[in-house]
């Protein structure tokens, strides 16, 4: 984690920020850039760290490889050389990339010997829009969200050190995904690069893989795909096994639960031989580490044969699938369903390659219709994952949308896309109801509204005649229940109908349950539970739950629980839906649910931390447009804000600026600030503002805008603005 600041505002405000020597990773991701610090001004009667200016078009110069040249956006990156993954030591730089932490706690394990599901992500080269890590204004991204049917991502590229850009490596762990980078080496250039690290001694692959696992180590992912996709000396192919061995061994001991899979290609005499399947040929290479990624040409018989292969190692040779159905495959496209059941028939665990084909070869108006089908066709072949740990909170955005809004609020308007910004997202499905099948339940994404972020999950259903009440699960969770948990729904019907709307919740009896783990429990011992709404709330989580059973913007309403439980354990949240009373008819609905929360009693009465000690660097100024072109004066302004923070307690920070002019004469404070308008989301203790409009400031003034850093604590309250970190800048126009 990242460690706060030690002292008092106060104290913070009067230490000058030097960078120290690091001595450790956690130290390393949290340095403050190199570069110039705005010259500091201490002002005793203020709160905040306030710096000064004068305004110069000579910029602190940008490392190219993590800015977007022209508009210095931080960017993730990748390495294109052996001389290049050598050469990478940690850099402050480097700390726009971290992730915010490892995948949350889930059942089942990974370790577990379940089949699992694979899903290798290749798009157009890699690193589009998602390589911006704060966001861009991209239209229609694309997106990925049916994240419980996965156990692992890998981010693909052709590109010999692909590191997987934060954005992925946040929303896979926030739904327990296991997120690896690929190590990739082909035609001529990867022989050469072969020879040179592998032909050695092992003081040369051992060097590749220190570095390949402190990559991982410091950007928070958790292991790598190694693609060697070039014939190999013997020399060479003699030692593979022994770096294969060698680099499991030290991710397993640096990153836990760390993954380094194999994929099927060179055969042990050195040839570039694609087997489809696992054989003596290849054996050694899945031998040295965790798992064995197959090509794509197999047919059933070589299932078969590799049952003999895979002994009790079933779970980690990872069959294969191309879903774009080039070569001779199994199905592929809308058929992936043939390949999976031929998979799982056999117990092998499922690699699906390039599902993003239905974004990149279908009509990009109906990707959200078309990836719904695609995973639908396949969700009888894929066992989900339960999140086990608490707080859990979700408004259901997708990390995009159309506009931006907190609470109910518009903040902004125009396209937006934060694969970072994602929270955890339901089981999506169409199901009928038993009987004479009249009744139907569908749940998907939509864009249209929001509560909180981009997007809501819209519910449409029928409930026939002869039916009272309709279910809905959303998300299935193994979490031991504390003593006391409050949970709350927002949402809202459209049109007129007078279904009633609840939170029901399934448990189990944990006794079973022991420190550090959880057992499988039987079916049996499930029960179903309607928790009693929450209508006085205590004091102290005023904060949480000051909008419970209130009529909010837009048409909102959120209801809370309070649920006792003791010795059990939390199953799965499901949305329930009743029909009016006295009613005899078919019943529509449409409910659209704006956030889902269940919190732990106990982490909302422990003290948040404050934002401590924000600076501001790497200043660039530039004039406006419209200073070109004659009309009136203007600035961009782009900077660095830094910060600190523990981590582990917050979901994301809001970034917010307000503006203003300062008078000429000392002591006269600083005119009316305007109101805070939000710049964007940071998941790390740093953002990089980038060509802020502001106005330039008159002679004998100074034109001043402050920087409010807003933390969104995981248990999803709103903190007020008093506890707000800020920084003010003051600037001057040079004398002429």
């Amino acid at each position: 984690m990242e460690a706060a600041g030690t002292g008092t505002r106060t104290a913070a405000r009067r230490q000058e920020r030097r960078l120290q020597a690091p001595a450790t990773l956690e130290k390393q991701r949290d340095r403050r850039p190199r570069g110039r610090l705005a010259r500091r001004r201490i002002e005793e009667d203020q709160e905040e760290a306030v710096f000064r200016e004068v305004v110069s078009f000579t910029p602190d110069p940008l490392p190219v490889r993590y800015y977007e040249k022209d508009t210095t956006r931080p960017i993730s990156f990748y390495l294109s050389s052996l001389e290049e993954l050598l050469a990478w030591t940690p850099d402050a730089e480097d700390g726009f990339n971290v992730a915010l932490g490892p995948p949350e706690c889930r059942q089942p394990p990974l370790s577990s010997r379940r089949p699992r599901t694979l899903m290798c992500h290749d798009m157009m080269g890699g690193y589009l829009d998602d390589k911006f890590i704060q966001g861009s204004a991209t239209q229609t991204p694309y997106s990925f969200y049916h994240w419980q049917y996965i156990d692992i991502f890998v981010y693909f590229s052709h590109h010999t050190v692909t590191i997987p850009p934060v954005g992925w490596t946040n929303a896979a762990h926030r739904h327990g995904v296991c997120v690896l980078g690929t190590f990739i080496t082909e035609w001529k250039d990867g022989e050469r690069l072969c020879e040179a690290f592998l032909a050695g001694d092992e003081r040369s692959y051992r060097a590749v893989a220190d570095q390949l696992v402190l990559i991982a180590q410091f950007f928070r992912f958790d292991g790598w795909l190694i693609n060697i996709e070039n014939s190999l000396s013997l020399a060479a192919v003699g030692n593979v096994p022994h770096f294969l061995r060698y680099l499991t061994s030290q991710l397993h001991q640096q990153v836990p639960g760390g993954l380094v899979l194999w994929y099927d290609s060179v055969v042990s005499s050195g040839q570039l031989r694609w087997q489809d399947e696992l054989n003596e040929q290849n054996r050694v290479f899945f031998d040295a580490c965790d798992g064995f990624f197959t090509n794509y040409n197999w047919r059933e018989e070589h299932l078969e044969r590799m049952l003999g292969q895979a002994g009790e190692r079933l779970a980690d040779v990872y069959v294969g699938v191309d879903v774009f159905a080039r070569g001779n495959v199994v199905g592929g496209r809308f058929d992936t369903n043939k390949s999976l059941e031929l998979i799982r028939k056999h117990g092998f665990s499922a690699a699906l390659f390039a599902p993003g084909w239905v974004y990149e070869c279908l009509e990009k108006g109906n990707f959200f219709q078309n990836q719904d089908k695609f995973w639908s066709l396949l969700e009888r072949y894929l066992p989900t994952h339960s999140i086990c740990s608490l707080p859990f909170v979700t408004s259901f955005c997708l990390g995009m949308g159309t506009r931006r809004v907190c609470y109910g609020q518009e903040e902004a308007v125009g396209p937006w896309y934060h694969p970072s910004a994602q929270e955890i997202q339901p089981l999506f499905g169409e199901h009928r109801l038993e009987g004479d099948g009249r009744g139907w339940v569908k749940t998907h994404c939509c864009l249209e509204d929001a509560w909180n972020g981009g997007s809501s999950l819209l519910i449409r259903g029928l409930i026939p005649p002869e039916v009272g009440t309709v279910a809905v699960r959303l998300f299935s969770l193994q979490v031991p229940v504390p003593p006391k948990i409050f949970l709350s729904l927002v949402y809202k019907l459209e049109g007129p109908s007078a279904v009633g709307v609840a939170l029901e919740l399934s448990t189990a009896d944990a006794g079973s349950c022991h420190v550090g783990g959880i057992s499988a429990l039987s079916a049996e011992t499930s029960s179903r539970r309607s928790p009693r709404p929450l209508r006085v709330p205590p004091t102290k989580l005023a904060k949480w739950v000051g909008r419970c059973g209130q009529q909010l913007s837009g048409g909102w309403v959120q209801r809370c629980y309070e649920v006792n439980l003791r010795g059990c354990l939390l199953q799965d949240l499901f949305i329930n839906f009743s029909r009016p009373p006295g009613s005899q008819k078919e019943e529509n609905f449409i409910c659209r649910l704006g956030e889902l929360q269940v919190v732990d009693a106990h982490s909302l009465l422990t003290p948040l931390p404050q934002v401590q000690a924000v600076t501001v660097s790497h200043v660039r100024w530039q004039l406006a447009a419209s200073e070109r072109e004659g009309g009136p004066a203007g600035l961009q302004l782009s900077c660095t804000l830094h910060w600190a923070y523990l981590l582990p307690r917050v979901r994301c920070f809001r970034i917010h600026c307000c503006q203003g002019s300062e008078g000429g004469s000392p002591g006269s404070g600083p005119s009316e600030l305007g109101r805070p308008r939000l710049l964007g989301l940071a998941f790390v203790n740093r953002y990089r503002i980038v060509d802020l409009a502001v106005a330039a400031a008159e002679p004998g003034q100074d034109g001043r805008v402050e920087f409010l850093v807003e933390p969104v604590p995981k248990e999803g309250f709103l903190v007020p603005r008093a506890e707000w970190g800020r920084a003010a800048m003051l600037y001057s126009m040079p004398r002429t």
